[in-house]
């Protein structure tokens, strides 16, 4: 059997990229139509080989720069180009800002929506990020630790990495030491990493049992670097605590939340603080009975909780027993309350939202397909979305528009500096 040829067919052609795309990539407008281009920027002259086709556009890779534009600048990290994290470090400051305001703009666009609501972008620095999941394979006798390559398996072995807190980076080599005492050639191993109010929260995550070398390798480690846990957990079971000096913590609100280990965080303290803020300022002081939907292990509810009671919806069983134990604390008791609830399985109906005053969904990547237009058809006064993406969230916004909401304000937070990554805060008002 022949396979088909694939477009385009490896052939070069020379291109100026016009713009970047939504997801980071430069792209030219062809006589084959559109051609996506990584690592390109606004005004290059490039000679680039069509590697394939996806989503109905051209792909391709640089060969040569022929010219290169006026935004674009030397990236600042060593690992630029093959490391699959920072993708737009090659832009200028104001070039990366100014495509990244637009974004959420684009997006409302598309659904019919007005790009005016979209408030000025909030920006958090680079070197504040708390929470990271390394890759590591040994091989060839040593261990090779940090992130995939852009579009493949390969590590890239970090020696620095501009993002993290000083406090992960300071832990890249000590941890690649202590999975060399025990991992053996050929395996891999994922490690989750946090950083708590009290310390580093680690979990390792491998496809098989740890065996005794494995735990007093990794014991040591928790005990030379100081850990508030380290924690072990097999595929797709239940972490196992291997050692724990102290609770790893968070603070939301007055609450203390112990996280599950590996569980989801805000990448940043500054950016958690900067979202919780614009929350807060879009819920009136009336509101007094308030529904968080998606809540996690509480970052918002226990935020929300001074004079308000907030009720907390929650799909994952570690995350709302995070929440539930801190609900409990002198605090805040009475509250917070958790319920578990699967809201792209079972969403909440109009009539059960109508007994708030104000309601906060904030969903995962694929936004809220299923709980939206329950959301729409509810009389909720106040409705304050929280994405990561804005074109899930895009989607979701028409439907509640043409629910009857006003969609009033958009804010965009870049807490993921050189990536096409984006959170944002819109406020909904019947």
């Amino acid at each position: 059997m022949r396979r088909r040829a694939r477009r385009g067919g490896g052939r070069q052609v020379t291109l100026e990229i016009e713009a970047i795309g939504a997801l980071g990539d430069g792209f030219a407008q062809t006589a084959e139509g559109l051609v996506f281009v990584p690592l390109a920027a606004p005004g290059d002259r490039l000679t680039v080989r069509l590697t394939g086709e996806k989503g109905g556009a051209l792909r391709g890779e640089i060969v040569e720069m022929l010219a290169e534009g006026p935004a674009r600048v030397e990236p600042p990290c060593p690992h630029f180009s093959p490391c699959g994290g920072c993708r737009l470090q090659h832009l200028d400051a104001a070039a990366y800002r100014t495509w990244k305001q637009g974004v959420v703009g684009e997006q409302l666009a598309r659904q019919g929506l007005d790009p005016g609501v979209v408030a000025p972008m909030l920006e958090i620095p680079p070197g504040t990020r708390r929470r990271a999941v390394f890759a590591a394979r040994r091989q060839g006798g040593r261990v090779r630790l940090g992130f995939h390559e852009a579009r493949g398996r390969d590590l890239v072995d970090l020696q620095t990495c501009l993002l993290l807190t000083p406090a992960l980076l300071a832990l890249i080599a000590p941890l690649r030491d202590a999975l060399a005492a025990w991992l053996e050639d050929g395996d891999e191993a994922d490690v989750a990493v946090a950083e708590t109010e009290t310390g580093l929260d680690v979990l390792v995550v491998t496809p098989a049992e740890p065996g005794l070398a494995a735990r007093e390798a990794l014991a040591t480690f928790a005990a030379a670097r100081d850990l508030a846990r380290l924690a072990w957990r097999t595929g797709g079971g239940t972490p196992e605590p291997l050692a724990q000096r102290r609770l790893p913590l968070l603070g939301f609100g007055a609450a203390r939340v112990v996280p599950p280990p590996g569980g989801f965080l805000q990448p940043s303290r500054d950016g958690e603080a900067a979202l919780v803020d614009l929350v807060r300022q879009a819920i009136p002081p009336s509101a007094l009975r308030i529904a968080d939907l998606y809540a996690g292990i509480g970052t918002f509810a226990f935020a929300l909780a001074d004079p308000a009671r907030v009720l907390a919806y929650e799909g994952d069983g570690a995350a709302l027993a995070a929440l539930e134990a801190a609900s409990r604390g002198p605090e805040v008791r009475g509250r917070v309350a958790g319920e578990r609830r699967d809201l792209e399985r079972q969403p909440l109906h109009a009539e059960e939202l109508d007994v708030f005053d104000a309601l906060v969904f904030d969903p995962p990547r694929a936004g809220a397909p299923a709980q939206a237009p329950h959301i729409a058809a509810s009389r909720v006064p106040t409705v304050v979305a929280v994405s990561c993406n804005p074109a899930s969230f895009a989607r979701d916004a028409r439907t509640l528009v043409e629910g009857g909401y006003a969609l009033e304000r958009v804010t965009p937070l870049d807490q993921f500096p050189w990536s096409s990554h984006l959170e944002l805060v819109a406020v909904f008002r019947r």
